[in-house]
């Protein structure tokens, strides 16, 4: 019999994910943790179906507790994932893992700060938002003087051939764009072409805003690797840091997206961080045979 691997289902406002724990069960990580098989599992009719993949290791840091390692759909291992972030949280809380409320995690995008709050939410420090270029990175077009910058699209999709965006790094890459109407905009026309756009070398997650008061914004994400997701925790953070950096939005600045809402502060300040809260669910256990896929 082909062995299997244990894992938990969750999700964050919709944006849902396969928890596998490499802390308690020590798994040779390399020998089963394939792009294949992180496609097939995530096939919402062959497989678990999922927005990401978190795997959750030993610390490679001295100042932190674990480490967390976010997979897209696609197989492609990427930098930070908010509501992943909180997941992680509750997770490596009510699973005993640690004792803390507190937790400090190393990601490939950096440390972060997760905190289980009284009201069963989790805060999430998400560091300082960088506004430059080469943090995403992103080759802004050669004409452009500064944010905010025009992309050329090429074959207009959505019946459009150029875009206005802001460039925004959370720790991962994002495009911020505003919209009169998430609903009616051609998300799924548009997010794709700039998600792999080549003024972003390693692609960008795109986010659609509507600004519906200074301390409330409607928002789509088109994310790397992923396609829509019901929500995204990163992505809401750097809309809000975008409208805030250009004094549209006011701190906190509440969240609207199609799986629910988040809670965005930040003092605007370059040093400061950012921090967001929102909500993490179980959804069950399981395992998956690990076939052999290559």
């Amino acid at each position: 019999m082909a062995d299997r691997l244990a894992f938990t289902k969750m999700q964050g406002l919709g944006n849902d994910f396969m928890v596998v724990d490499a802390v308690s069960r020590r798994l040779p990580v390399a020998d089963w943790l394939t792009p294949t098989r992180i496609r097939r599992w995530a096939d919402r009719h062959f497989g678990i179906g999922f927005d990401q993949l978190l795997l959750i290791e030993p610390p490679g840091d001295q100042n932190a507790e674990f480490r967390y390692r976010i997979f897209n759909g696609d197989g492609g291992e990427v930098e930070q994932c908010g509501n992943g972030a909180r997941c992680f949280a509750r997770y490596v809380y009510e699973r005993g893992l640690t004792d803390r409320r507190e937790i400090r995690v190393q990601t490939a995008g950096g440390p972060i700060v997760l905190l289980l709050t009284d009201d069963g939410q989790v805060r999430v420090d998400m560091g300082r938002p960088s506004f430059d270029p080469e943090a995403l990175p992103f080759r802004p077009p050669v004409t452009a003087s500064g944010s905010p910058y025009t992309l050329m699209l090429g074959d207009r999709p959505g019946g459009l051939d150029r875009i206005t965006l802001e460039a925004v790094s959370m720790g991962n890459p994002h495009a911020v764009i505003q919209v009169d109407d998430v609903d009616a905009f051609p998300v799924e026309a548009v997010g794709p072409v700039v998600e792999s756009h080549p003024a972003f070398p390693r692609r960008v997650n795109v986010g659609f805003v509507e600004q519906c008061a200074p301390d409330h914004i409607r928002l789509r994400v088109f994310e790397r690797g992923a396609g829509e997701t019901l929500a995204c925790g990163t992505g809401a953070c750097a809309a809000v840091a975008a409208g805030i950096h250009a004094n549209r939005l006011a701190s906190p600045c509440r969240v609207s997206l199609r799986g629910g809402t988040l809670s965005i502060a930040w003092s605007g300040r370059a040093g400061d961080a950012l921090f967001m809260t929102g909500p993490a669910e179980f959804v069950y256990d399981g395992q998956i045979a690990l076939d052999p896929v290559a």
